[in-house]
């Protein structure tokens, strides 16, 4: 939990007796390596913080390819946000793919916490308008960069996550074959 404190802290100060308020609202969860939190079909229960590990998130199409809308990491959150706030059932999945720990928020539970602590609707608002800056300069790069120029850009923006994550799903996540991003990685060192 103390993760979780210095996590609000880098965008709130709170207090000790704000935090104790605060922790009530958090279950903690470990997760196995190939775990799913959440699966198409489910309940979109709720919204997770990364504590550790690293998670794809990612949805299946209808002739059942995979197509990665994220990768997350420690002090990360991830949902199936369509799902979680509308409270409709998951069309994306949320898969573990090394094993750590999550704290899970329900939507009711970050609902209370907004209308009864006002730092804390500020830290969510932020955190959502942060996490919507980010998709929406992903897809900008998507829609506007060569394969070369998204390989860049996440090899700066996610130095860690080169060397943890397998090669298959870094290049589906940038949008290009295996082959090319094994030309990218030559090309790179």
């Amino acid at each position: 939990m103390e993760k979780l404190r210095k996590h609000i802290e880098e965008i709130i100060p709170i207090s000790d007796e704000e935090f104790e308020s605060i922790k009530p609202f958090f279950t903690i969860r470990r997760v196995l390596k190939n775990q799913y939190l959440i699966q198409q079909g489910d309940d979109a229960k709720y919204e997770y913080i990364i504590m550790s590990g690293i998670f794809r998130v990612f949805y299946l199409d209808e002739d059942g390819k995979e197509h990665i809308v994220q990768f997350a990491t420690e002090n990360w959150w991830m949902s199936d946000y369509i799902a979680y706030f509308n409270q409709k059932q998951a069309n994306m999945y949320v898969v573990c793919m090394e094993a750590g720990e999550v704290l899970c928020l329900t939507l009711d539970g970050r609902e209370k916490l907004s209308v009864t602590m006002h730092k804390m609707e500020h830290f969510f608002r932020v955190k959502l308008t942060k996490g919507y800056i980010a998709l929406k300069q992903r897809v900008i790069s998507l829609l506007s960069n060569n394969p070369q120029q998204r390989y860049k850009e996440f090899a700066d923006l996610y130095p860690n996550l080169m060397q943890k994550i397998p090669k298959k799903y870094i290049a589906e996540y940038l949008g290009v074959s295996r082959e090319t991003l094994s030309r990218l990685y030559s090309n790179n060192k």
